[in-house]
């Protein structure tokens, strides 16, 4: 090695982003790996690669004793303090080496090292690289297309696609540009992989930052976002500065910041929702676009009911219950849907159905057969006025209260 190969280890730090220290020490271990191998695995050496002109030296080492019992690893402290007088018992004694035909085989293990490690660093790098865009928004390309799997060019590496990741009602083709969400970056034994998304809400939340400066600034949060990819996605914003519509920044002039959006997503629905601390409202506006009469919530359950108009129920339930769906979703609430009609009749008390009164001869027909008294012609009883107006008006007053 000479001073030429150093500055070829300086090209390689500057261009790989390789720590040319970390790699010269990597060399001198895999130097001193193939010494042990090639003479004798016993042996204890140093290895010593000047860091100016690529010089290598190479030393044993063998530790001073009294008495040597491995020539090889041992040497005695008299002998140790022939060639330095202020030896110690316990040091190591160095001795340089020139091995034959070292030179070859210690450039052979340094290039075979070098071609290692740049291949590692650069798979470091990408998988560095990457793994800090996780959770981000990237254009790629579509490359390929292999038993369902879209391969998209990110940059450095192909990145997957998995069916599961790929919206409903979207077609992919070669050289086709979209944006992809980073899903998940794994090293393996290949190298980087990466799998990406067009599915995850959070490609709706980067796509609303990079879309809406209020929200990248911080002055709209998105609160929630549930989502049925390819189909319909509402997301709940909320505004920390009273001056600001968080709906209408999200929508912008003419509804262009959503359309932007919606065209990225070949025409998925956006509805975007006023988030409030209100349950009542926070539900009615997560219903949206139908228009909601009434909220009746059970906050201990964290389930309500939503009334609207006849004419507003399959609209406020969404094609396939799609919409209550998603509402629920965004808000994590159980929430039923009611039509006026439905919820009227629900609401009616049960009338309570008294037993009739009953007649006053029955009664008396049941009292005489109590007492054993054979059936009476009332007719007859009553000739002799027994009964007067007057008494049958209390009997009357107390058969009321039966």
């Amino acid at each position: 090695m000479n001073a030429e190969f150093i500055r070829a280890l300086d090209v390689i730090q500057e261009e790989k982003s390789i720590d040319k220290e970390e790699l010269i020490q990597a060399i001198e271990a895999a130097i001193s790996s193939a010494y042990k191998k090639h003479y004798g695995n016993n042996q204890d050496v140093e290895i010593n690669i000047n860091r100016v002109d690529g010089d290598i030296q190479v030393f044993t080492m063998q530790e001073i004793v009294e008495v040597p019992e491995n020539d090889q690893n041992e040497i005695s402290l008299e002998k140790a303090r022939e060639f330095d007088p202020t030896y110690e018992l316990g040091d190591f004694y160095r001795k340089e080496v020139r091995p034959k035909d070292f030179g070859r085989i210690a450039a052979q293990n340094a290039k075979q090292l070098i071609i290692q490690r740049i291949k590692e660093a650069e798979r470091n790098i990408i998988f560095n690289t990457f793994l800090e865009k996780q959770d981000e928004v990237l254009t790629g390309i579509v490359k390929r297309i292999d038993k369902g799997i879209v391969y998209v060019d990110i940059g450095k590496l192909e990145a997957a696609m998995l069916p599961s990741e790929q919206a409903v009602g979207e077609e992919y083709v070669m050289n086709q540009r979209l944006k992809v969400y980073i899903l998940a970056v794994k090293k393996t034994t290949k190298g980087t992989q990466v799998n990406v998304s067009r599915t995850h809400p959070g490609l709706i939340k980067r796509l609303f930052e990079s879309e809406v400066p209020e929200i990248f600034e911080g002055l709209v949060d998105i609160i929630s976002i549930s989502r049925e990819a390819g189909s319909r996605t509402k997301i709940a914003v909320k505004a920390n500065n009273e001056e600001i519509d968080p709906v209408g920044a999200c929508v912008g002039q003419k509804g262009m910041r959503v359309q932007n959006i919606i065209n990225e997503l070949n025409g998925e629905k956006i509805d975007v929702i006023k988030y409030s601390d209100d349950i009542e409202e926070y539900l009615t506006n997560s219903l949206s676009p139908a228009k909601v009469l009434r909220i009746i919530p059970n906050k201990d359950e964290k389930t309500a009911i939503a009334v609207v108009d006849d004419y507003q129920l399959s609209l406020a339930i969404g094609k396939e219950g799609q919409n209550v769906r998603l509402a629920a979703k965004l808000t994590s609430w159980k929430i039923d849907i009611k039509s006026q009609s439905t919820f009227d009749e629900s609401t009616i008390p049960e009338v309570q159905v008294s037993e009739p009164i009953p007649h006053f001869e029955d009664v008396l027909d049941d009292v005489l057969s109590d007492l054993e008294i054979e059936e009476v012609d009332y007719n007859d009883v009553f000739e002799d006025d027994v009964f007067t107006d007057d008494l049958l008006e209390e009997i009357k007053d107390d058969l009321d209260t039966l």
